[in-house]
This record gives C-alpha cells, sequence and structure tokens, in this order.
C-alpha cells in the first residue's frame, strides 16, 4: 500500500493525468512497482493523487514556483508576396535572387500583419483557451508566446516571463510548445519515443519538489507524509523512468499499440489519434512550467480530448502552471474545463479574460448564443462576416456588420478590458517571483545522459534501418568481386607505364566505391530535421544529436571497408605485404568516415533534398577533379591549386598511391629512360608525390577533415533554421481579411453596407456560376447507388517481433464480422474510440487496403462490387489529403474534374462545375493559392482538408466516403463543410463519414449512425431520429446506461457510454446486446433486401477510366507542365548546375580539347569527358530521386481513385523532363566545349551536344525507374550509387576495354557509360589524323588504347537511346505492377 500510495503521488508531480481508456481492459490501471500492484478504479486514482498533492503542498506551505506570462504591444509581420507574383516559377526565382539577395531590383513584398497591437495577461494556475477561426494568428500568437517565433518575422512589442524578457532567460528549460502537426522518427516505436523524451527532459524536477516539499514539513515540524518516504524509495532507484513511460502509456492508452512504430504515409504504423496522443506524452512530460498547446485535438474523439485537458486542468491548478491551448470544435463540457478565454480574429484580441463574462461582453454588442449552441462554436462565428447576422438580438437596431476593429475597441471599453489594462499599467514585481521558475541556462539532465540518450536513439534508428544497410553490405561485396574479377590480369603485369596506369586505375576505383558509401546519409539526415528542429534547444543542444550519427555508423563505414579490402587486395595483385594491406584498409576507412561525415554536413547546410543534390555534386566536382587522377597536378592551372591542396580525395589519391607503388611489386622494377624505379617514375608522371612520409599526411589530413565536416555539421544544426519556403497570398484574400477588419470594402473607406448598392456588371463566368447556383448543391447528374456488406473481416499478420513478445496466433483481427448499408439519400456517420477500425472499415469499403486479408461481401445495388468500375462512381476523402504540391487550389480541382467527369461533359461545364465547388467550400478566396505542403508552407491544414473534400466533390461522385472531414477544421469550416455534404447528400447520393468530435449540430446533421466498438464489433447501426431520439433510446434501454443530461452533447454522451466513463453496467457487451435486438435484425432484412438487384435494373457498365489515353497524357503532361515550372529547387538548381560544372570543368581543363601532341593531351580530353558524365549526368540521377518520390505517392492517391491510368501518367512524367533536360545540356556543352577548346565544327557540336543529352536522359530515367523499384529513398539513393560504381568501372577509361579481361567482355557493353563515352570520345577524336609524339596519329592511340572506331558512331548512338527506352519501360512497368504504400 505504501507502494501504491507513493507512485500515485509520483504521479500527481510528474506527469498530467489525461486518461484515455477506450476499452473495458482499460478501466483499471495497474503497474508493478517493486514487485507491488497498483490497480484502482479510474475516478478514485485520479481524485486521490490531486487530494493527497494538494494536501501536502497546504500543509507545507509551499511556494510553487509560477509563471506569469505578460504580452504588451505584441506585432508580428510578415513579408510576404501577392498573387501569382509569389508562385515559385523560374523566372520568379531569379527576381527573388536579384531582390533578396543581390538587392539589384527593389522588393515585391509586401507588409502582411499576422498579429495587431496584442496585449493581455496569462496568469498561472488557470487554463487558458485560445479560440479563432483559420487565419486568425493562433499558431503564430503561441509561438511568439513560447519564444520560438522563426526569425524571419518581424516582431516588435514586448512579452516577459514574471517581468523577465525573454532574451533574459532560456525559454526553452521554461515553457513548452505542442505544434499541431505530429513530427516523429516514423521508425521508431511509440515507447521508444516517450522514452526519449523522458531520458532527455528528466523527471528530477519533480523529485527536486518534492525534496523542497520534505524540507518544508521538517521545518515546520510536520507530520510526513507515508506516501512521499515511498516516492523517495522510487527515486532513488534506476527504474523511475521506464516507470513514468508506462504509466504514460497507460494513461494515454497507448499500451496495446507501445511496440508498434510510428509510422508515416508510406509506413503503416499507428493510427492519426494514436500519433496525436504521442505528440501530446513527449511534450508534456518535461518540467515546463509554462505550456502553450497548439489545437492539440485533431484526431481526437470528444470524450479523449476532455480527459485530456481535464488531467491538464489537475495538473495546472494543483502545481501552478501556466496553459494556453488552442482547440478545433471543443465540445461544451470540454469547454467549460477553462478559467480563461482569448479569441482572436483577423490578429486582433477581439476577447481575453475569465469564460464566465464572454457571452455577457458579445450581449452588450447586441448578440446573443442560441440556448443549445454551442458557445465555443458561437465565439467563432458571431466575428465572422458571413455568419453574426443569425446572432443578432437587439430588435430595436437593425443588424449591420461588426467588424473586428470594432469589437477589439469594444473590449478595451468593457470592465475586463479596463482590468487587463490597468494590469499591465502596473509593473510586475519582480521580488515576488519564485527562483527556481526561470532557468538561466542548461537543460534538464546532464550533457552526457543527453549524448547517451541521442546514441541510444541512434543505435534504434539504424537497427530499423538494418535492412538498407544489409543490402549496402551486399552491395559491397557484389562491387568488390566485380573489381577483383575485373581488374585480376594485372596482377601480372607490373612492367609498364601503362601498367601502372590501370594499376592507378583501380586504386581510383577503390576510393570511389568508398566515396559513394556515405551517399545515402544526404536523404536519411535530411528526412530526419524536422524532428531535428522540433527537439533542439528543448530536448538537447545540436552536438548531442550530430555526434551519435557518426560515432554510431562508424563501424558500420568500416565493415563496408573491410569488406572491400579483403577481396579486392590480393586478387587486384596489390603490394603483398601485410603492412600495405593494413594501410589501405586504414586509408579507406577513414576516407569511408570522411564520406560520411561530407555529406551529412552538405545535408545540414542545404537542408533541402534537391539543394544537396546539387551540394552533393557540387562537392563531387572539387573532390574528384582535384583528386590528381582525371587531371595531373602539373597539368593544373596555377591559380587552380587550392584546389588541388584543398581536396580530400587528393590526399587520400597521394597516400594510397605511395602505399602501392613504393611497394615491393615496384621498386625492383626499373624504367629504362631515367634509371628509377619504375614506381617512382609513375607517381612522377601523374605529378604525385614519391616520399613515404606523404602517406602519414595523407592520413593526418583524413582525420582533419573527418573532424572538420563533424564540427561543420553540427553547427549548421545549431545556427541554421528550418528551410522557409516563399510565402505568398492572393489579392482575394487581403480583400476579404481587409473588410473582416474595418467593415470596408475598398480603402476609399466604402462600407460594406454602401458597397451593396453599387451596381457591378458580373463576368462571364460569373454568370454562369450564378446561374448554376439556382438549384440545391452540385447540378450534374448522376446515378443513385447503394452499398450492403455483410460479415466484414479484415486481419494483418503479426510482426515476428511481436510474436517474440508474447503475442498470440498469426494474424490480429481488426474488423470482426461487421454488416450494414450505405444508401442514397442517406447521411451515415461512422462513430468509435480511435483504434476501433473506423478508417479500416472505410477504406475497405472504398477498396483502399492492399495489405491484410479482407473476408465478407460487398455489392453495390444488389451487384458484387468490381473495384475499378466502382472507382468510377465513388469518392474517397483522406483523413492526411496528398494533393500535388505545386498547382494551385484551381488547377488541383479542374485536373481532378477533367479527367473523373465523363467525357461527354464540355470542358466549360467542368469549369463551371469547378467554380460552384470552389463557392460552395468557400475555397474562392485562394483560388490561385499554392497548395503546398501543410505543415511548412502554402496551404493551412483548414484549408488543405476542405481542398481534400473538394478534390472529391468535382468528380461528381454517386457515393462518397470521408474519412474525418470535420477533423484539423474549425467550428465553422467544419459546419461549412457539412452543410455542404447535407446538400450532396439531399441531391440523391450517399455518403458515410467518420467523425471524431462533432458537435451537436453536426451529429444531428447525420440521417444514420453506424458505431464500433474497441474490438472492431458493431454495436449500434440505426437511425438517429429527430434531435438523435431513437439513438439515446436504444442506449437508455440498456441495463446500467445513465440517461442523458438535459442539453448535453449526444455524441459527447453516446463515447461516455461505450467506454463506461460514468458507469460500469454489470453486463453492457453492447455487442451482444446489438446482435440481439430487433435493429439488429431489421438491418439483416434490410441488407439482404438491398443485396437483391432491382427488377429491371443492370450491373454497372462503365469504362475503366472516363478519358480516353490521349486525354489522360495531355491532362497529367498539363500538370506536370505547371509543378515543373514551379520546382525551382529542382530545376532552377539543375539549370544552375549545368552552368557551374561547366565553368569549373572548362577552367579546369581549359584549351586541353586543341593540344594534341602527347598521349597524355588525349587522356585529359577524354577525362573531362569522363568526368562531366560522373558530375553532370550522376546529379541528373540524384536530383530527381526526391522529386519522383513525392509524386509517387501522389499517383498511388489518383491511381487508387481511378483518376488515371498508369501509363499515360508515366509518360507524361518521361516527357516534361525532356526540354528541361535539353536547355541543361545547350548550357553546359556550349559552355565546356568552347573552354575546353574542342574542334569547332557543326558536326562535332552536334555529336557532342546529342551524345551528352541522351547520357543525362537515361541517367534521369534510370533514377526515376529505381524510384519506382525501391520502398523508400535512401534505398533508391544507395541503389543509384552501387550502379554508378559498377559503370565507372567498366566505362572503359578507368580500365580500357582492351584490358577487360574476357568474362567481363559482356558487360562493357551492357554498361551505358561505356557507350556515352565511346561516342564523345569517337566523336571527338575518332577522324583526327594529327601525329603524336610516339608516332601515332589520335586516331590510332585511342582506337589501340581505348578501342574506339568512329564507324560506330551510328550504333553507339542507338544504343545510347535504347538504354533510355529500356529505363523508360521498366519505370511504367514498375509504377504499374508494384505498390509500396502499405494500407
Amino acid at each position: 500500500m505504501v507502494e501504491l500510495c507513493g507512485f500515485r503521488l509520483f504521479r500527481a508531480f510528474c506527469s498530467p493525468r489525461p486518461n484515455l481508456m477506450e476499452s473495458e481492459s482499460h478501466r483499471a490501471v495497474a503497474i508493478d512497482v517493486s514487485g507491488g500492484s497498483i490497480v484502482r478504479g479510474e475516478e478514485e486514482h485520479n481524485q486521490y493523487g490531486d487530494r493527497v498533492g494538494k494536501q501536502s503542498i497546504e500543509r507545507a506551505s509551499l511556494d510553487m514556483p509560477t509563471i506569469e506570462v505578460r504580452f504588451r504591444n505584441l506585432n508580428v509581420d510578415a513579408q510576404v508576396y501577392l498573387g501569382r507574383r509569389g508562385l515559385p516559377t523560374v523566372p520568379n526565382s531569379l527576381l527573388n535572387f536579384l531582390e533578396g539577395y543581390l538587392h539589384i531590383l527593389p522588393t515585391k513584398k509586401r507588409r502582411f500583419s499576422i498579429l495587431h497591437d496584442a496585449n493581455g495577461i496569462i496568469k498561472p494556475g488557470r487554463m487558458t483557451l485560445l479560440l479563432g477561426p483559420p487565419g486568425a494568428g493562433k499558431t503564430i500568437f503561441l509561438l511568439a508566446l513560447s519564444g520560438k517565433l522563426d526569425l524571419e518575422l518581424k516582431i516588435s512589442g514586448t512579452v516577459t516571463y514574471n517581468g523577465h524578457n525573454i532574451h533574459e532567460f532560456a525559454p526553452h528549460r521554461i515553457s513548452s510548445y505542442t505544434s499541431q502537426s505530429d513530427v516523429h522518427i516514423a521508425e521508431m516505436t511509440v515507447r521508444e519515443t516517450l522514452s526519449f523524451s523522458v531520458r532527455c527532459q528528466g523527471v528530477d524536477a519533480a523529485y527536486d519538489m518534492v525534496i523542497e516539499l520534505k524540507r518544508k514539513e521538517n521545518e515546520l515540524n510536520k507530520k510526513p507524509d507515508l506516501d512521499l518516504d515511498a516516492l523517495m524509495t522510487i527515486a532513488d532507484s534506476k527504474l523511475k523512468e521506464s516507470i513514468v513511460v508506462d504509466y504514460i502509456l497507460k494513461i494515454l492508452g497507448l499500451e496495446d499499440c507501445a511496440d508498434t512504430i510510428i509510422g508515416n504515409e508510406m509506413v503503416r504504423g499507428v493510427s492519426g489519434g494514436q500519433r496525436k496522443r504521442v505528440t501530446i506524452g513527449e511534450m508534456l512530460m518535461g518540467p515546463a512550467r509554462a505550456i502553450f498547446m497548439d489545437n492539440i485535438s485533431t484526431g481526437l474523439d470528444s470524450v479523449t480530448t476532455f480527459r485530456i485537458i481535464n488531467s491538464i486542468k489537475q495538473l495546472v491548478h494543483t502545481f501552478k502552471k501556466t496553459a494556453v491551448i488552442s482547440l478545433l470544435q471543443p465540445a461544451p463540457e470540454t469547454y467549460n474545463l477553462f478559467d480563461d478565454i482569448i479569441l482572436l480574429s483577423e490578429g486582433h484580441i477581439v476577447y481575453q479574460g475569465p469564460r464566465e463574462y464572454v457571452l455577457e461582453f458579445f450581449e452588450s454588442m447586441g448578440f446573443k448564443c442560441p440556448i443549445r449552441k454551442n458557445v465555443a462554436d458561437y465565439l467563432l462565428e458571431v466575428t465572422s462576416r458571413k455568419d453574426q447576422k443569425h446572432y443578432w438580438a437587439n430588435a430595436e437596431k437593425t443588424h449591420g456588420y461588426i467588424s473586428v476593429n470594432e469589437f477589439a475597441a469594444a473590449f478595451q471599453l468593457f470592465h475586463i478590458g479596463k482590468v487587463i489594462h490597468k494590469e499591465l499599467a502596473t509593473p510586475f514585481g519582480k521580488l515576488n517571483d519564485h527562483s527556481p521558475a526561470l532557468v538561466t541556462s542548461g537543460y534538464a539532465t546532464s550533457r552526457v545522459e543527453l549524448l547517451r540518450a541521442c546514441i541510444s536513439r541512434e543505435c534504434i534508428l539504424v537497427k530499423r534501418s538494418s535492412g538498407v544497410y544489409k543490402v549496402k553490405i551486399i552491395q559491397h561485396l557484389i562491387l568488390a568481386t566485380i573489381a577483383a574479377t575485373l581488374f585480376r590480369q594485372s596482377r601480372r603485369h607490373h612492367q609498364t607505364m601503362e601498367d601502372g596506369t590501370v594499376y592507378l586505375g583501380a586504386l581510383y576505383c577503390s576510393l570511389i566505391a568508398t566515396l559513394f558509401t556515405g551517399f545515402p546519409e544526404l536523404p536519411m539526415t535530411i528526412a530526419r530535421l524536422p524532428v531535428f528542429y522540433k527537439q533542439t534547444g528543448h530536448f538537447y543542444p545540436s552536438w548531442a544529436c550530430s555526434l551519435p550519427a557518426s560515432i554510431v555508423r562508424s563501424p558500420i563505414s568500416t565493415v563496408e571497408v573491410a569488406i572491400w579490402v579483403s577481396i579486392t587486395y590480393y586478387a587486384i595483385g596489390f603490394d603483398p605485404t601485410a603492412e600495405g594491406l593494413f594501410r589501405q584498409f586504414l586509408l579507406l576507412a577513414l576516407s569511408g568516415q570522411m564520406s560520411y561525415g561530407l555529406f551529412r554536413c552538405i545535408a545540414g547546410l542545404s537542408r533541402d533534398h534537391n539543394v544537396a543534390n546539387t551540394g552533393a555534386n557540387i562537392a563531387l566536382v572539387w573532390l574528384l577533379v582535384f583528386s590528381g587522377f582525371a587531371l595531373s597536378r602539373q597539368n593544373m592551372k596555377n591559380w587552380l591549386i587550392w584546389g588541388y591542396w584543398t581536396s580530400p580525395l587528393m590526399y587520400v589519391n597521394t597516400a594510397l598511391s605511395i602505399n602501392e607503388f613504393l611497394g615491393l611489386n615496384w621498386e625492383n622494377v626499373y624504367n629504362t629512360s631515367s634509371a628509377e624505379p619504375l614506381g617512382i617514375s609513375i607517381l612522377k608522371s601523374r605529378g604525385i608525390f614519391a616520399t613515404r612520409y606523404w602517406y602519414w599526411i595523407g592520413v593526418g589530413a583524413l582525420v582533419g577533415f573527418i573532424i572538420l565536416f563533424i564540427g561543420i555539421h553540427i553547427v549548421a544544426h545549431a545556427y541554421l533554421n528550418q528551410s522557409r519556403k516563399v510565402v505568398f497570398l492572393s489579392k482575394e484574400y487581403l480583400k476579404e481579411r481587409h473588410v473582416n477588419i474595418t467593415g470596408e470594402t475598398e480603402a476609399n473607406g466604402t462600407t460594406e453596407k454602401d458597397a451593396s448598392s453599387v451596381n457591378k456588371k458580373p463576368s462571364k463566368r460569373e454568370c454562369s456560376v450564378g446561374a448554376s447556383r439556382k438549384g440545391k448543391g452540385m447540378f450534374l447528374p448522376f446515378i443513385p447507388l447503394s452499398i450492403t456488406f455483410e460479415n466484414i473481416r479484415y486481419s494483418v499478420d503479426i510482426p515476428k517481433e511481436s510474436k517474440a513478445k508474447g503475442s498470440q496466433g498469426d494474424r490480429l483481427e481488426i474488423l470482426k464480422g461487421v454488416s450494414g448499408t450505405v444508401r442514397p439519400g442517406v447521411l451515415t456517420a461512422l462513430m468509435g474510440v480511435s483504434g476501433a477500425g473506423k478508417t479500416t472499415l472505410l477504406e475497405v469499403l472504398a477498396g483502399r487496403k492492399n495489405i491484410g486479408h479482407i473476408e465478407g461481401n460487398i455489392n453495390i445495388s444488389g451487384y458484387p462490387k468490381k473495384q475499378k468500375t466502382f472507382a468510377r462512381i465513388s469518392g474517397y476523402c483522406e483523413q492526411n489529403g496528398i494533393h500535388s504540391p505545386l498547382l494551385t487550389v484551381y488547377e488541383s480541382l479542374l485536373f481532378s474534374a477533367f479527367l473523373r467527369l465523363p467525357s461527354e461533359v464540355k470542358s466549360e461545364i467542368k469549369e463551371i462545375f469547378v467554380m460552384e465547388v470552389m463557392e460552395m467550400i468557400e475555397l474562392t478566396p485562394l483560388k490561385d493559392a499554392l497548395v503546398g505542403f501543410p505543415t511548412t508552407n502554402g496551404l493551412s491544414i483548414e484549408q488543405h482538408k476542405r481542398l481534400t473534400v473538394a478534390v472529391e466533390l468535382v468528380a461528381n461522385p454517386s457515393i462518397i466516403f470521408m474519412d474525418e472531414p470535420t477533423t484539423g477544421l474549425d467550428s465553422r469550416a467544419a459546419a461549412i463543410v457539412m452543410r455542404n455534404v447535407r446538400n450532396i447528400v439531399d441531391a440523391g447520393r450517399a455518403v458515410v463519414c467518420t467523425v471524431h468530435q462533432p458537435s451537436t449540430e453536426i451529429f444531428e446533421s447525420f440521417d444514420e449512425l453506424f458505431l464500433l466498438s474497441q474490438g472492431g464489433e458493431e454495436i449500434y447501426v440505426g437511425p438517429l431520429g429527430n434531435e438523435s431520439r431513437h439513438m439515446i433510446k436504444y442506449f437508455e434501454e440498456i441495463k446500467g446506461v445513465p440517461k442523458i443530461k438535459r442539453g448535453y452533447n449526444p455524441a459527447t454522451w453516446l463515447m461516455e457510454v461505450i467506454t463506461g466513463v460514468e458507469q460500469e453496467p454489470p453486463d453492457a457487451n453492447f455487442s451482444h446486446v446489438y446482435k440481439n435486438s430487433d435493429l439488429y435484425r431489421r438491418n439483416k432484412a434490410l441488407i439482404e433486401q438491398l443485396s437483391t438487384p432491382m427488377p429491371n435494373s443492370r450491373d454497372l457498365d462503365l469504362p475503366n477510366y472516363f478519358q480516353p489515353f490521349l486525354a489522360q497524357f495531355k491532362t497529367c503532361l498539363w500538370r506536370q507542365c505547371k509543378s515543373y515550372w514551379r520546382n525551382t529547387p529542382y530545376n532552377s538548381v539543375r539549370l544552375l548546375c549545368g552552368i557551374l560544372t561547366g565553368f569549373t570543368l572548362g577552367i579546369v581543363f581549359w584549351g586541353l580539347g586543341s593540344r594534341r601532341c602527347e598521349e597524355q593531351d588525349v587522356l585529359d580530353g577524354v577525362g573531362s569527358m569522363y568526368m562531366a558524365i560522373m558530375f553532370l549526368a550522376t546529379h541528373a540521377c540524384f536530383s530527381v530521386l526526391p522529386v519522383i518520390t513525392t509524386e509517387r505517392a501522389i499517383f498511388y492517391r489518383e491511381r487508387a481513385a481511378g483518376v488515371y491510368s498508369t501509363f499515360p501518367y508515366a509518360i507524361a512524367e518521361l516527357v516534361i523532363e525532356i526540354p528541361y533536360i535539353l536547355a541543361q545540356t545547350l548550357i553546359y556543352g556550349i559552355t565546356v566545349y568552347a573552354m575546353i577548346g574542342f574542334v569547332w565544327q557543326p558536326t562535332k557540336l552536334f555529336l557532342y551536344l546529342s551524345f551528352f543529352f541522351i547520357t543525362i536522359l537515361y541517367y534521369t530515367y534510370f533514377g526515376m525507374m529505381v524510384v519506382a523499384l525501391t520502398p523508400n529513398l535512401e534505398t533508391s539513393a544507395s541503389l543509384c550509387g552501387v550502379f554508378f560504381t559498377v559503370w565507372n568501372l567498366f566505362s572503359g577509361f578507368l580500365i580500357p576495354r582492351p584490358r577487360i579481361p574476357p568474362w567481363w567482355k559482356w558487360y562493357e557493353w551492357a554498361c551505358p557509360v561505356s557507350w556515352s563515352l565511346y561516342g564523345l570520345a569517337s566523336s571527338q577524336y575518332g577522324d583526327s589524323e594529327l601525329v603524336l609524339s610516339n608516332g601515332e596519329t589520335v586516331a590510332e592511340f585511342t582506337s589501340r588504347y581505348f578501342g574506339y572506331r568512329k564507324e560506330f558512331l551510328g550504333a553507339i548512338s542507338g544504343g545510347m537511346i535504347g538504354f533510355a527506352a529500356i529505363f523508360a519501360l521498366v519505370f511504367c512497368g514498375a509504377l504499374w505492377g508494384l505498390n509500396f504504400q502499405k494500407r
């Protein structure tokens, strides 16, 4: 019992009390501590802990540290572009560069006020609810208060904590900000994520408070509480962190998924609601005294939200913490948990003060909240220009729009506003603040512990990514075997200078293979940056996150090098001594570490996939051009020698060459012309230093570069913020905002009322849309259809890891024989606790599941469901919609309408229909806004949600599935969406929606309810009735179910009933009750009736796609043209890369193309071509990987929706690359051709450009193919690196074609780079009759040394085009046959 009491008190001090019990199995809390058992009912447990905590604090007169947050004249402004000037097109990106960086042109940005003159006080020990419509500035307000505002925003005014400005203390220790977006590492499990949070944030602060409490009790001679003694016993143990994690999992209802990975859009993990609870738990378990939470109810049902907020309330009231929480659609009972309200509208504070007075303020303005209206919904709508007239209650005066400015001014005269103004005028008494409240430096735990935690996490991530590293090791084995067999014949040749050149090529091959092992670090590091930016400063310093990657992955690089050296060293015939073997291994191992550090450094500096690929290409140019292999030191220009001395690969190449050519194989063989050892002659001929101490210089230089790159990586993480995109707004949005704030339609002061009398001639399109809106809802014809589903079961295979931990059986059943109907003209709500299987059932019905086992029958109007036909007449709104980020809202809807509406519908009608839907969903002001990504740029989460709904509505479906269409929306936006959904249903369509926390109005807008239990069984399928009477009557008749309170939200009451919050019914097996009810029998009869086809009906006979192949291709190409033109990180950067690479190679190889006196001159010219292929073509491939990876996720969604077939989409993807590759080729080719000085003949220039164009084209297509064949970006990058290493080996430059062993002759024709180099070299040198110093003509030398003959140029051209065609065909086939999105 002592342990029981101690742990309860520990809970009171250490954590909030959100208990998200979602089944009867969660009704009790049971945790073993030191062999004891803690089992107590939820409410008793909750009240006990709070009572003990409060009594102990009051008894000891403990002065709790508190934080009072004040903000005065707080203004936040942003610089934005208006309209299409803000779209990220290639010309706009150039203008942005000229305006923002070079300041050559005046900026076109406009100042946009996000927060305007905000003043207020947030008191400790009080719960503050932040409300506001979309765009009100809630997120910026919370970020400003928590000290985490983006530095690019302009902020004025003051924010103080206990009278201290934010820069006077460490805000990351005092405050915590919980974002509305759930950013986690997808590969980590729920338990591992929370454990990491506990280790970083610590639980020592709570124990320090307990120690202070005991000290106070001793001073006052108070009798100590036995619970505290038990708590101190736990505090001295090493189990406290695991105890906290286990308890947090229990109270958050995450036990069942504790060992499940979090997942993302491509990897199946926990549900959206569970992911949100992980976000809350991660940030709440820290020592912060000021808590700021942004829309934390997204994805949670109303009961769960209530429990979380209630737990936070107890935490805040007991320990006098400061809390500001913004919520979307809070239920009345959740709203009543708060003490204070802050109402934001268009960046202005309309009201701040006690909750009890907010209605009084608006009544003083002439508005009144209806009796059954949710107060939170009322507050959002009363400031809305379109809705406030519904609440006007002053019968003596005609309503006129009251603007935001008028509300804000009236509040200053309201008695609460006067009190706040008076308090702000009185300075905060700094002498009264508690000394532990403000911390000036440091982190919650020691730096050593933080480093250990980060290393532990890195080990977990390496383990989870073991597949990637296993593939890399296998690839290294294959590469090493290929290299060993390719250079095997060289081991018997140590006699001539040409033999030495081959060995230099073998060493260079080892160097390249080691260099590319680090390339997968680039996408992996960038992919984890969002989590880093969320946690750095709050959880750990930047170095604690950067160092573990270098520490943990060093053994992996060493193993890769060990595999390479053990296979290739003796097989190729390097120096046979053990010392030579060890030295080569040491050099390559350090080179591998340098490679890992270099690519992580580039990722940290660039923070964007496309920019990082370009940065990596520039780094490769620097590393390889100045390595001393392709261009010897003596042939470099004097003013370029700095590049030679700063290239890490120069030191590697020098040390490897010294280790080999000063060894036994070469020191006893003499050069006949100079009488010195052949090895020294080879080194001198290539400009390599020939003294042994240069080996150790190379080793020391590599160590220095490793340290340098790690240091730059740490500094970049510490000082560079998350990469931001250009912010832009539409002119229509600004006009509407201006009207909302001032009530004026124009800047000249014309009021909205006056403006209504002004005659304005509408446009032709507006007339068309207006005419179409005379009817109700959408006007295109459709076929009314119904769905019946019977005994649907869905199960997934249990992972091996879960079986090893004790999970029984081979499958986990999520849906257990559910049955029901979806009928035309009926709006069905699909509800249940989080994890009940709502989304799973929706995806099964919509045909979106591609993994797991589905059993049961699904019929469409009596006929068996055929998915391809079904996709023509159905729409599916995903919870997290994925859209093309570089289209505008209007373009996204137009694309969907053009492909998903029948071809008989004219284009003009489709455009009118799109405008109609935009007007319905209130997207017209956002018509020209870029979609973007909801967590970084573009539309907000709420706007993105509305776009998802609109994209499906423009398809004019007969049946619509909506997965939480109101989640992420405020109450007004949710009401708009559901009002339009109601209109769609009334027109005869069938709609089924999953809903989490509907308001009373939204819930009662549904006709029927399909309710699922935690185990995936239906417990109510039937009508709601007027004011939910039928549903309420059904449940109230069940023994033990409490009656609903008058005015209570029936949806919330229902969730409380099925989770057993109010009372535990002894026989409340709701599934059993339902299956023995008359309602169940009625539903079975209805299913049987609707499963039989109607007389004279016939099965749906629709084409697989409404548009023909050519129309699909043209529409997909139209979208790709729009997207690529705006994808400046990809296209602008690759054009810039062509310029930089051309100038770099042109300068390095300046004039060498016209020099044809020595063999080395020809080798240098061919080397320039080889380098160009390595850099420019390789960059083209790596750059396209993230682009196609993003597009693939969109493709999976649209293909599942039946928008288009695979091949038109794939061909459009292939075709859109051609003009950009052509532009890049012309920019690079003409630049480098002129600077190197190749022969100026039209035929030769045309062949040079043509071969480079085809080379870049097939490299790009190869990258697209690899993405289509692999599950993720990391694997794609790793696989490309392997292929490029092999292609370099067989390119004909490192080892000429005549020297390739017979068993590898076949692959010299299978290697595309070999064909490219053949064509480029033959076109320039194959017909040259100039005589070299050895008496051979240039053509004879290229034929003898390289095996190139000009008469084969035609065949070479055809072969290169063939490679491009093969890669393109495989890309199309892989998209058609493979799907890596697991649902």
